[in-house]
């Protein structure tokens, strides 16, 4: 670990065989918003972003075939991509996680597409497992050192790492929601919204309510899921942010007037991030 934080201290990268290549120069892109980010990944694949054409896909199909010496051969099944981002780990960092398999290569590509966006990686850890490859990442905002907590950039962070899988991977484009905005090739199939959608909420102490939420993922689902929260009112503390494959999975704190959610609250939570959610495809003003 002290290796890892050494090498992204001083810009190096630790590469498979074990020694310290320099950070390729970049040209410095810091976006300032979501749209920026979707903007970027339009420059890079030449393909629009269109956001009121977005289209609901199913849940990913399940991993299947082994890791065997680094690589998997073309007749397993691709892996289904994951981008974990958590807020609760770590007090003093945003974690992010990365699992694809063991085919998410090109880690200076992604750390440097990081720095770019005002960040710095002040832990990097790589571990191999049953389920691939991990790659987790420590971030904290360069100006001040501070774990990101802005759900623009948090969204920057997500859209940034999968464009970046399809960008090296192009066959897991149709594995993720992307693949229908500016991927290679769009997922195939639909499924209605109502299907794939899931909200609990319980109380976590008295002072705050638990938000669980899953469903079909998009460019921009995070920040608009928080706008949604805010709107009425709920504070959202910390929490988590899952992108597995086709389905976000959003793990929340939440309070109001730092109490926990009574009942009548969380059914008005429930219903109006239902009823926003039945509405990613819509191409209807908003009033």
């Amino acid at each position: 670990m002290a290796v890892a934080m050494a090498a992204c201290s001083l810009g190096l990268h630790l590469t498979a065989d074990n020694t310290f290549r320099p950070f390729e120069k970049t040209t410095v892109f810091k976006p300032s918003s979501v749209a920026d980010v979707t903007k970027l990944c339009y420059i890079t694949h030449k393909t629009r972003l269109s956001s009121s054409g977005i289209t609901i896909i199913p849940r990913a199909s399940t991993v299947t075939g082994t890791v065997e010496d680094g690589n998997q051969g073309e007749a397993d099944t691709i892996p289904t991509p994951i981008v974990i981002i958590d807020q609760d780990s770590d007090p003093d960092a945003t974690v992010v996680e990365i699992t694809f398999g063991d085919r998410l290569g090109a880690l200076l590509d992604t750390m440097n597409a990081l720095k770019n966006l005002g960040l710095n990686v002040v832990k990097a850890n790589v571990f191999l497992d049953s389920s691939g490859k991990h790659n987790k990442f420590s971030i904290t905002k360069a100006d001040s050192g501070r774990k990101v907590e802005d759900p623009e950039l948090l969204e920057a962070i997500r859209l940034t790492i999968l464009n970046k899988m399809i960008q090296y991977h192009p066959e897991s484009s149709a594995q993720l929601a992307l693949g229908a905005a500016f991927g290679l090739v769009p997922p195939l199939e639909q499924v209605d919204v109502e299907i794939a959608t899931h909200i609990t909420i319980s109380d976590d102490g008295p002072d705050r309510s638990l938000l669980y939420m899953e469903t079909a993922d998009r460019p921009g689902l995070l920040v608009d899921l928080v706008k949604i929260i805010t709107d009425i009112n709920i504070a959202v503390e910390s929490g988590e942010f899952d992108t597995e494959g086709l389905l976000a999975k959003a793990k929340f704190h939440v309070n109001y007037k730092n109490k926990a959610l009574i009942k009548p609250l969380q059914q008005v939570l429930v219903n109006s991030l239902r009823y926003f959610l039945r509405r990613p495809t819509t191409e209807e003003s908003s009033f």
